[in-house]
C-alpha cells in the first residue's frame, strides 16, 4: 500500500475502473454471521490450552503458547478446520512504580502487528520492556498468527528457495521488456498460490480475519475485546467494530489503513507511493543537515544524487554480486517507515560511495535462512489483498496510474507496483469491501494514534477512521512520520494510550503531540583504502527489497 501534491497527483489518476472476479453480495454475510457465533460458543467452551512454546528455550517462561480453531470457511461452520497459534503472558500486577500493592488485573489486551502477513506471536514479550510495564501489570498480553501466517494454516505461493533473487534493478522508468518480464513473474506467482492453496485460497481476507478475532476473544473468556491493531491490523480491527460492536471494550487503531471500500487496496496503494516519495525527502533533508557527518551533501537534491549515483554503480557491478539497485532502493525504503533507522542507512550508503561496501551489504542482504518465513508473509499479504477487493484486470490501467505517478513519485511507484501486481491476474473469488464505521452509541469509545507524516499509512486514513467510528479520539504526532506510535519514543503519544487502556480515559476528540526527537547521526569510522578490483570480489555482498 503508499499519499501526497503528490496526493492531488495521485487523486487525478485514481479514477481508473476496477474489475476483478465477481464480488461476494453480501460483504456482512448473514451465512458467516451465523457461522461465527457458532465456532465462538465452541471456543468460549473448549478455551485455550496455554503450555510451553513450540520454540521455548528461546523465549522467556512467562509466555505459554496454545492453538484456538476456526472454520475455514465462517458460512460452513462444521467444515473443515484451522488452528491459529496463540500466545500470552498473564498479567503481572505488578506496579512497576513501586508500592508493593497489586494491580487491578483487566483482563486480555489482543494484538496485531498489520502486514497483511505479519505474525504477533511474540508480543507478549514487549511487557518485558520499560515502556510497557504499566500496561503489562494491568493484562494479559495476548498475541497470535493469523490465518496463513506461521504455524496458523500457513500459505506459500512458491518455493522458498527461490523467493530471494538478487541482485535486482529498480528502474524509475522499467522498459517495455523490463515491464513484460514482471508481468510474467506476477502471473505465475498468482499461478503458484492456486496450485499451493487449492480452493481454500479464497477463504483468507479480512472479513475472515475480523470474524478469528471474535473467535480468539471467546476462547479467551473475554465478554468484550480490549485489542490493539497496528497498520494493517487498524483495518480488519476497524472491520471487527463495524460487526462486532457489542463486544468491544476498548480498541486503540495505531496507523492507521484509510478503509474507504474504494481505497482497498488499489487506490490505497498508489496513495502510499506518493506519501512515500515525501518521507523519502525528509530522509534526504535529515542527511543533509548532517553533511559533515555523511559528507553526502549539504541539500536533499545532492543526497539524492549520491543515491541515483549508488544506484547506477550497483547496475553495473552489485556489490558482494547480491546487493543491485533493487536491494538499495529496498533497504533505503525501510528507513522511510522508521527513523530509528536513519543513521544506520546513511552511514552504509556514505561508505559505499566512499569505497566500503561492507555496511550496505550487512544491512541489504537477504539471508536464506529467513527466505521460507518471508516468502509466507509476502503469500498472506498477498492473498488478503488481492481477496479483499476487486483491483484492475487490465495491465494498461496499471501502466499508465504508475507511470503517471512515477513523474513526481519515483522513489517507491514502480517497485510497490511490482509487489502487488499478482492481484491483476488473481485466480480467487474477491469481496466487496464493507463500509466501515459505527454511529453515535453503537460502539464503545475508541483511540486513533497517527503521525503527520507516516508514508505506510498516510495521515488521511487516521482522519477518515477517525469520522467514520463516533467516540473516536484522534492523537496526532506533529511533524513526525514513523510508523507505529505506541510504545515508541513519543512520552505524550504513550501517556494517551496508557490513560486509556488502564482507566478508559480519552484525551477529548483530537489531540496533539509534539514530535519525537530526530534520530542523532552516527560518525562513521575511518574510511578504508578502496579495494582494488581483484579483492572487491572476495568481499561479502547482500540484498533487499
Amino acid at each position: 500500500m503508499r499519499a501526497a501534491l503528490l496526493y492531488s497527483a495521485a487523486g487525478s489518476l485514481l479514477l481508473s475502473t476496477l474489475a476483478g472476479a465477481p464480488a461476494t453480495a453480501d460483504p456482512a454475510g448473514a451465512a458467516e454471521r451465523r457461522g461465527t457465533a457458532v465456532a465462538a460458543a465452541r471456543a468460549k467452551a473448549a478455551g485455550v490450552d496455554f503450555g510451553p512454546c513450540p520454540d521455548a528455550q528461546d523465549l522467556p517462561g512467562s509466555m505459554r503458547c496454545g492453538t484456538v480453531r476456526v472454520p475455514l470457511d465462517y458460512a460452513r461452520p462444521d467444515g473443515e478446520q484451522i488452528e491459529l497459534s496463540v500466545s500470552r503472558a498473564l498479567a503481572t500486577r505488578k506496579d512497576p512504580r513501586g508500592g508493593g500493592h497489586k494491580v487491578l488485573r483487566q483482563g486480555a489486551l489482543v494484538h496485531n502487528p498489520g502486514g497483511p502477513g505479519a505474525d504477533g506471536l511474540y508480543f507478549p514479550l514487549i511487557g518485558l520492556l520499560p515502556e510497557w510495564k504499566r500496561i503489562a501489570a494491568a493484562y494479559d498480553l495476548v498475541g497470535y498468527a493469523p490465518r496463513g501466517v506461521g504455524r496458523s494454516a500457513p500459505l506459500s505461493c512458491e518455493d522458498p528457495k527461490q523467493f530471494f533473487k538478487g541482485p535486482s534493478q529498480a528502474p524509475a522508468r522499467p522498459s517495455a521488456s523490463y515491464k513484460r518480464e514482471r508481468i510474467a513473474r506476477a502471473k505465475a506467482y498468482a499461478r503458484g498460490c492456486a496450485e499451493r492453496a487449492g480452493d481454500a485460497l479464497r477463504h483468507y481476507h479480512s472479513l475472515n480475519n475480523a470474524r478469528d478475532l471474535d473467535v480468539l476473544r471467546a476462547a479467551l473468556g473475554e465478554e468484550r475485546l480490549t485489542f490493539m491493531g497496528s497498520s494493517y491490523g487498524t483495518y480488519f480491527g476497524a472491520l471487527y467494530a463495524t460487526l462486532f460492536p457489542a463486544h468491544v471494550r476498548r480498541m486503540v487503531f495505531d496507523s492507521v489503513v484509510h478503509p474507504g471500500p474504494g481505497r482497498i487496496w488499489y487506490r490505497n496503494n498508489l496513495a502510499q507511493s506518493a506519501a512515500f516519495e515525501r518521507r523519502w525527502a525528509d530522509f534526504r533533508a535529515w542527511i543533509a543537515r548532517h553533511d559533515d557527518v555523511y559528507g553526502l551533501g549539504a541539500t536533499a537534491r545532492e543526497v539524492l544524487r549520491g543515491y541515483r549515483r549508488a544506484s547506477a554503480r550497483l547496475a553495473a557491478e552489485p556489490a558482494g554480486g547480491k546487493v543491485g539497485p533493487g536491494q538499495l532502493q529496498r533497504a533505503l525504503l525501510q528507513a522511510a517507515y522508521y527513523d530509528d533507522l536513519w543513521p544506520h542507512r546513511a552511514h552504509a550508503l556514505s561508505a559505499y560511495l566512499a569505497g566500503d561496501p561492507k555496511p550496505l551489504i550487512e544491512q541489504a542482504e537477504q539471508h536464506p535462512e529467513a527466505a521460507a518465513e518471508a516468502e509466507n508473509s509476502r503469500a498472506v499479504y498477498l492473498a488478503v489483498e488481492c481477496n479483499d477487493a476487486p483491483w484492475p484486470t487490465d495491465w494498461t490501467v496499471w501502466d499508465r496510474d504508475n507511470a503517471r505517478l512515477a513523474r513526481v513519485a519515483p522513489f517507491a511507484t514502480w517497485d510497490n507496483a511490482w509487489t502487488n501486481l499478482p492481484c491483476a491476474y488473481w485466480p480467487a473469488p474477491r469481496q466487496r469491501p464493507l463500509d466501515v464505521g459505527a454511529a453515535p452509541g453503537e460502539l464503545p469509545p475508541t483511540l486513533i494514534l497517527a503521525a503527520e507524516r507516516d508514508a505506510a499509512t498516510p495521515y488521511d486514513g487516521a482522519l477518515a477512521l477517525h469520522d467514520r467510528l463516533a467516540g473516536s479520539a484522534l492523537v496526532t504526532e506533529r511533524d513526525a512520520g514513523a510508523h507505529g506510535l505506541a510504545g515508541g519514543p513519543n512520552a505524550c503519544v504513550n501517556g494517551h494510550v496508557e490513560a486509556y487502556l488502564l482507566e478508559g480515559r480519552l484525551p477529548g476528540r483530537r489531540a496533539e503531540c509534539a514530535p519525537h526527537t530526530e534520530p542523532k547521526p552516527t560518525a562513521p569510522p575511518t574510511w578504508p583504502t578502496p579495494a582494488a578490483p581483484d579483492e572487491a570480489g572476495a568481499v561479502a555482498h547482500r540484498s533487499v527489497r
